[in-house]
């Protein structure tokens, strides 16, 4: 029998290897403690708990002798084919732990487990690790000199820039990967290219040049592969997005409607969830604003949040319930569920962060809070340093209307 913590290492494998969790394991002969201390390496095994354990994974005893490979490349296979919703903690630490006792890890292999857990870290809405570690595996990239690897770290840094709220950046990175990528003709699939080009959308969208990225949508709208999948309902989406920031509200429903039917749950229930979310959003920040369709839905979406998506699915409902609620006029249950969400601030994006900011102002000077108009001038004053000027003046917009005491719902 392997002494511990080698036992617990090698029983994590193999439930791993199985995709199974934890819970799926316990039962009448085991607590979820309990196992939990025999993974950790906390306890020792009895023979009664490995024959107990080899029985639920339906192996050998014998398979509990054998060594565990702490090879960096076996942690990364056994994890990389995980679904966005499995994209746990517990799958983080598993490939932190891996890479630090990887230190003879060739450099071709510690970069596939550093974007893995970029990954990871962006799926749980933990984007200062997220940016820690693509600094590693950009120092990586440029060690092994392959373009190919360049372009997607380029990528993975102005997706995690435009989330941090350093849009500048999101769009040198996003052009610097594009013109690499075509530079060293690095055979990218379609899919990716369009994505990379939605995300220059984005960045151009949060920049205020709204007409560039109008066009640059429409050119990803022009080479769609399909007119249905993952891609479609992404291109779509952020078409409606930018046709909001526009003024434009009937395009906007168009794009929306279309982004909606571009996508089944059985497809890919996370992106299907998202983008509901995105859509409620979008409903809210309409003129006028879609109070029933955004009701609809988040009711489509609220069913589902406990086994499908990352954690900052369901901050994200909730703030959105709470700006629904804010809308209606029900400034009480809008507080409440503004106290709930705050437990994952920093599961939000930092547009999101901003605007839930602003939520909690104008609840603040409904309530009679003096103070709400001088936090809200700091707040704007602290938006304007981040070139986002559309975000900048709807806190400006917000200022306004808590001085002259007509707070309004956030758009």
């Amino acid at each position: 029998m392997l002494e511990q913590p080698g036992f617990g290492r090698r029983l994590r494998q193999l439930r791993l290897q199985q995709g199974k969790t934890q819970a799926e394991l316990t039962g009448p002969g085991m607590s979820a403690a309990y196992l939990s201390r025999l993974e950790s390496g906390a306890r020792f095994p009895t023979q009664r708990a490995v024959d107990y354990l080899a029985d639920r994974l339906g192996i050998p005893v014998e398979s509990f002798a054998e060594p565990t490979e702490d090879d960096l490349l076996d942690v990364v296979a056994t994890l990389a084919s995980r679904p966005d919703s499995e994209r746990d903690a517990e799958m983080r630490d598993l490939l932190a732990g891996a890479l630090e006792r990887a230190t003879d890890a060739d450099p071709s292999t510690r970069w596939q487990a550093l974007a893995l857990l970029a990954q990871v870290h962006a799926s749980l809405g933990e984007f200062t690790e997220e940016w820690d570690v693509l600094a590693e595996l950009s120092k990586i990239s440029d060690e092994l000199a392959r373009p190919a690897l360049h372009v997607y770290t380029k990528q993975r840094v102005a997706r995690c820039a435009r989330n941090r709220g350093d849009m500048g950046l999101a769009r040198q990175a996003v052009r610097e990967a594009l013109e690499l990528g075509e530079h060293h003709r690095v055979r990218i699939p379609v899919t990716d290219l369009l994505r990379s080009r939605l995300l220059l959308v984005s960045a151009e969208t949060e920049l205020g040049n709204v007409a560039e990225a109008m066009r640059l949508s429409l050119d990803v709208l022009a080479a769609l592969p399909s007119e249905r999948g993952a891609l479609t309902a992404e291109a779509y989406w952020t078409a409606a997005t930018v046709s909001t920031r526009q003024g434009d509200a009937e395009g906007a429903r168009r794009y929306l409607d279309k982004a909606i039917d571009a996508l089944d749950s059985r497809e890919d229930i996370t992106l299907w969830m998202r983008l509901r979310l995105g859509a409620a959003s979008l409903c809210l920040q309409s003129t006028p604003p879609r109070l029933d369709q955004a009701q609809a839905l988040l009711a489509a979406v609220e069913p589902v949040l406990d086994f499908a998506g990352p954690p900052r699915h369901r901050q994200e409902f909730l703030f959105l319930r709470a700006q629904l609620a804010f809308r209606r006029g029900d400034s009480n249950r809008a507080a409440e569920l503004v106290a709930e969400a705050e437990h994952g601030l920093q599961l939000f994006t930092y547009r999101d962060r901003i605007r839930f900011r602003i939520l909690q102002e104008m609840l603040a000077a409904r309530s009679g809070d003096t103070r709400a108009v001088a936090r809200l001038q700091e707040l704007a004053t602290e938006v304007q340093s981040t070139q986002m000027p559309e975000l900048a003046a709807e806190v400006w917009r917000t200022v306004a209307e808590c001085a002259v005491g007509t707070v309004s719902p956030p758009s």
